[in-house]
């Protein structure tokens, strides 16, 4: 406990010295209609002196995964999928944790962060021609405390397994079979890991800087870097090396969407239609809803209400998720998930990583919703009277 309240007394710390501005906000406020409102301000290349704008590609972070799970669903429809099958069956290998053996870890688990799994060996870090089941090996992958579907951790290493099993189930490389699925359908101009990203798209990257405005990712010249992944043990980056199924991590489904803030709108416009946008249906409205509705809601002892792999240590940021769907404004004692202050249960997704935050949220009762970013901003949320940062609280006005 004492450990605890040194690191909120560091945080309070860290809060009074961080005095700066963010590098670059912008925000889209969209209806069933499409976009209300834009405001953007600051750089997305500081030394280049580019104004950002609400067309410019931004790694979104964890918003990835909310994406990715609209990937999964189309293939759940087409039959090439089951939210609860035994993911081993899925993988072609044993998924279990060493401390359960006996239960199975099924896509749903997956999804909505009760596999057990945690992000304590990595998920990143699995090289082209490498193999995401060797982290899985790893004892230090697992919670032995708590077994499958019992408890909420929120584990970034479940959606390039999520990744692997699309792979497999296709053929196909997850960052193609996504364009296909998603990107391309609605008319969005993004990517996963900038691969497919045209160069022109890849010109207008907002660079991630941290707190203290020293670029950190996608600080790329107004070029595609060299290599999209990671590359293999020798250094090389040839794609050739690609086989399905074997690495999910490669193109980063956890957070590796390069998106724009108009582009995410139409996503947010997709979960206001129930799966139909611009007059066209490209989900059932029950994946919609399967995504969406809390596979788990907090009480005290089922699940961690923080990112641990984020530094973010602030209590109650997560209170109810779904399939890579987050709920706000829980009414429970502890919750502290509504940065709009008015109770309404928005849904949508979050993001942190390299300095940026963001946010897609659909007030689907209203038929409302806003997307938002920051970059240059510390690794905690920090100053907001919620779970949230004072930025975000005020770009949710």
């Amino acid at each position: 406990m004492a450990s605890r309240w040194i690191v909120c007394l560091l945080l309070l710390l860290s809060a009074d010295a961080w005095a700066g501005d963010p590098v670059a906000t912008v925000r889209v406020a969209f209806n069933h209609d499409g976009i209300t409102a834009i405001r953007v301000h600051g750089y997305a290349d500081k030394a280049a002196g580019r104004e950002v704008t609400a067309d410019d590609p931004v790694r979104i972070a964890s918003i990835s995964k909310l994406v990715t799970t609209l990937g999964v669903m189309r293939l759940v429809e087409a039959g090439k999928l089951n939210l609860d099958e035994d993911a081993s069956g899925l993988l072609g290998w044993r998924l279990r944790n060493p401390a359960f053996p006996q239960v199975p870890i099924t896509l749903r688990m997956l999804l909505s962060h009760r596999s057990s799994l945690t992000d304590n060996a990595g998920y990143w870090q699995s090289p082209l021609g490498g193999e995401l089941r060797d982290i899985v090996k790893d004892p230090r992958a697992w919670d032995t405390g708590h077994a499958p579907g019992s408890y909420f951790h929120y584990t970034n290493l479940n959606f390039p397994l999520v990744a692997q099993i699309m792979e497999r189930a296709t053929g196909e490389r997850f960052d193609q079979l996504m364009a296909r699925l998603v990107l391309r359908p609605l008319g969005i101009d993004a990517c996963f890991n900038w691969a497919l990203c045209s160069d022109a798209t890849a010109a207008r990257a907002v660079v991630l800087y941290d707190a203290g405005g020293k670029p950190v990712k996608d600080d790329n010249h107004g070029r595609k870097p060299a290599c999209p992944v990671t590359p293999a043990s020798d250094g090389s980056c040839d794609l050739k090396r690609w086989h399905a199924g074997t690495n999910g991590a490669l193109f980063s489904p956890q957070g590796g969407l390069r998106i724009s803030a108009k582009g995410l709108a139409r996503i947010g416009e997709l979960l206001l239609g129930n799966g139909t946008i611009d007059g066209k249906r490209l989900l059932k409205s029950s994946s919609i809803q399967a995504m969406i509705t809390p596979e788990w809601q907090y009480r005290p002892g089922d699940g961690l209400t923080y990112e641990e792999d984020s530094g973010d240590v602030d209590q109650g940021f997560f209170c109810r998720y779904g399939l890579a769907v987050q709920t706000l404004a829980t009414p429970a004692k502890g919750c502290r998930d509504d940065p709009f202050g008015d109770s309404v249960a928005r849904v949508g997704h979050s993001g942190s990583a390299y300095g940026l935050q963001a946010g897609l949220w659909v007030d689907r009762k209203n038929g409302t919703g806003v997307v938002w970013f920051a970059t240059g901003m510390p690794d905690q949320r920090i100053g907001g009277k919620s779970a949230f940062s004072a930025v975000e609280e005020e770009l949710a006005h």
